[in-house]
């Protein structure tokens, strides 16, 4: 089951074409660990096209990926310190794929010069495994049957005679 727990991974990366497998693999092993698995291959792709791309446009190829995942929602953002990488032309491909396969996405520029893209992936409510039924714990010394065994006039005459006692 999907754990409610908060988590943040962060890994700095220098990107080239023979890196972008090895950080796929490792998110990856972050989202299978965090019990995720529903959501690696969307991830994993994303992640790939945008270091692809930076890869193949960015002159500054130091990257910085996160991902949070809140119980609910998974945000994936991946950052770049290179001025003349721009989103609007060299990245059009990757992002419209993000649009296409996400829950949400964004591009947003800090003080520092560097671009900061991140997609969110939303947990569904269909993909939670179901709750183990277990049986009620006896409050008494002395275990009654289950009522499935009894009919329901034998229960309740045990019951009575059992708060009866307990008094």
């Amino acid at each position: 089951m999907k754990t409610a727990v908060p988590c943040y991974y962060h890994l700095d990366v220098e990107v080239s074409p023979e890196r972008v497998g090895q950080v796929s693999r490792i998110l990856a092993a972050h989202l299978r660990y965090w019990d995720l698995d529903n959501l690696v291959d969307p991830v994993c792709r994303g992640a790939e096209l945008l270091l692809t791309a930076i890869d193949q446009h960015a002159t500054d190829k130091h990257t910085s990926i996160e991902m949070w995942w809140n119980g609910q929602h998974l945000i994936t953002a991946i950052g770049d310190d290179d001025r003349d990488l721009r989103p609007d032309q060299d990245l059009r491909g990757c992002l419209a794929h993000l649009a296409a396969t996400s829950d949400g996405w964004g591009c947003c520029a800090p003080e520092t010069g560097s671009k900061i893209i991140w997609f969110s992936q939303r947990a569904r409510s269909g993909e939670r495994l179901p709750l183990v039924r277990t049986g009620p714990a006896p409050r008494l010394r002395q275990v009654l049957q289950v009522p499935r065994d009894l009919p329901a006039a034998q229960l309740a005459a045990a019951a009575d005679g059992a708060l009866e006692a307990a008094r």
